[in-house]
């Protein structure tokens, strides 16, 4: 079992930035891929970024690429999610994952442990 439980969201104006944090336990860290969706109001979930077990790599939805950056501290067991020039179309309610397996996904159905979610809203 893979616990996750996301914190940092909030209110913020468009152009600002926050950082999501995503604290894992359950299984050695270094093992664990991990991603981050998101699902705004009406919409279906999509998928935001990913990161390998290693960290070694990473993965971008291009709706958030060169604006979003997404890391692991193997230290404190936290994958973040780094949103900087944050547009109103940005909110929604995101989610961090994790699976099994190497490498990333950007597949939600890949993902069988979820977080409660953090809301992040951007005004315009």
């Amino acid at each position: 079992q893979v616990q996750l439980v996301e914190s940092g969201g909030g209110l913020v104006q468009a152009g600002g930035s926050l950082r999501l944090s995503c604290a894992v336990s359950g299984r050695p860290f270094s093992t664990i891929p991990v991603g981050w969706f998101r699902q705004a109001p009406g919409k279906e979930r999509e998928f935001v970024a990913a990161i390998s077990g290693s960290g070694g790599d990473t993965y971008y939805a291009d709706s958030v690429k060169g604006r979003f950056t997404i890391s692991k501290d193997n230290a404190k067991n936290t994958v973040f999610l780094q949103m900087n020039s944050l547009k109103p179309e940005d909110t929604a309610v995101y989610y961090c994952a994790a699976r099994y397996g190497s490498g990333t996904s950007s597949q939600g159905y890949r993902y069988p442990y979820w977080g409660q979610g953090t809301q992040v809203t951007v005004s315009s």
